[in-house]
């Protein structure tokens, strides 16, 4: 078996980390062409070109190839390597430049819709994209779905949506009735609305489960992550977002499930680690084995299902209607909530009025179709503005 080429974006980052990880474990299986990352930890990124054996590495930063480079050489000899042939790309399109390329696999694990960009670049070039960049999808969901040239050309990184695509395996499409969401609940889980209004970023970074970059782990304190995953199950799966429904289930070993038109349920369960959803997403359809560890059976334990507390956490309501509005709506509900985000975690903005300031401008958007980049970009230019417009009133 030919190992598979794969292209890591975001490989810092915390996805990109435990791919690499992954693909060290299982090196006759993968072999890395190409990294990318924001630059701002060029050492990092040095490292890990070098460990890799990559032959380019892209940075978002335009001014940061001199300096990339050099760490390369630095690395280089540190592992006692003599010869540095690495390729440099540098700019706000370095990692669509990579994604490109045409590798087997590119894995898009890229925080914000920035991501859209390498998601279309790898899709275009006819690679599978295992895909951990889900705001590339909600602010692009029209673009993504043509630029797919075959089934099974995206591959969801996902533990909730590599969760539904394993479930999907046991019955025919035309038997799903619909599809369940599992939701860890956040670090607030059981509070009401006023026991959340007052709470600090450094709580709301608490998270109980995983462990995860600062935008993700705010995202699910206030649900906005599961609403961006109910868009991206409806586009990944063209299920309609009335028929995916969201529960929370704390211990988050139960990933998510596929309920089928003769009422039978199907799960996928581990626990928790992310390791075991990127092999998927490399390998597919595949398993990797010992890619992460099973739930030990032989021990106690148990699993809690709870009704979402839509009054608390109004976010996947939000994410419905944004689907019903527009192709634009989706968009705007992911960039309004970023700079929202930005904000609580700066201290200008109240834990709650991340979710009422997305609403606030869900609520003034007009809606438009999706032809291009442009127009989504315009859409999160518009809703980033906004945003700031309704904290600075705030």
């Amino acid at each position: 078996m030919n190992a598979r080429t794969v292209v890591l974006l975001g490989s810092t980052g915390s996805i990109g980390t435990q791919a690499a990880d992954v693909i060290t474990r299982n090196p006759d299986r993968f072999r890395v062409t190409g990294i990318s990352a924001g630059g701002s930890d060029p050492v990092a990124l040095a490292r890990q070109a070098v460990a890799l054996g990559v032959q380019t590495v892209a940075v978002a930063d335009p001014d940061a190839a001199g300096t990339v480079f050099a760490e390369v050489v630095r690395a280089s000899a540190e592992a006692g390597l003599r010869q540095v042939g690495v390729e440099v790309l540098t700019g706000p399109d370095a990692a669509s430049q990579l994604a490109a390329r045409g590798a087997d696999v590119v894995l898009n694990g890229i925080t914000g819709s920035v991501g859209l960009g390498p998601t279309l670049a790898a899709l275009g070039s006819g690679s599978v994209l295992a895909l951990a960049n889900k705001e590339s999808l909600v602010a692009g969901g029209p673009l993504v779905r043509v630029a797919v040239q075959r089934p099974g050309q995206v591959v969801p990184v996902d533990s909730e949506h590599s969760a539904i695509a394993q479930s999907l395996r046991g019955g025919r499409r035309s038997e799903v009735r619909r599809l369940v969401l599992t939701a860890s609940g956040g670090p607030f889980r059981g509070r009401t609305r006023a026991e959340v209004a007052d709470v600090t970023p450094a709580q709301a970074l608490a998270h109980p489960t995983w462990s995860m970059g600062p935008v993700v782990t705010i995202n699910s304190a206030t649900l906005v992550n599961k609403g961006l995953e109910l868009i991206e199950a409806h586009l990944l799966f063209d299920v309609p977002v009335a028929d995916i429904q969201v529960v929370v289930h704390p211990q988050s070993v139960v990933h998510s499930m596929v309920e089928f038109a003769d009422g039978s349920t199907i799960a996928q369960a581990s626990p928790p680690d992310m390791r075991l959803p990127i092999a998927l997403g490399l390998s597919w359809p595949d398993r990797l084995p010992d890619a992460a560890a099973p739930v030990d059976w032989t021990r106690a334990g148990r699993w809690d299902f709870e009704p979402l507390d839509e009054d608390t956490f109004g976010a996947v309501a939000l994410a419905r209607a944004a689907v019903a509005a527009s192709a634009t709506h989706p968009a705007v509900y992911n960039a309004a909530n970023e700079e929202a985000v930005a904000a609580f975690l700066a201290g200008r903005l109240g834990f709650l009025g991340i979710v009422e300031t997305v609403e606030d401008v869900l609520a003034a958007h007009e809606g438009g179709p999706v032809r291009d980049v442009a127009d989504v970009r315009a859409a999160e230019d518009w809703a980033r503005a906004r945003a700031r417009e309704r904290v600075a009133a705030r």
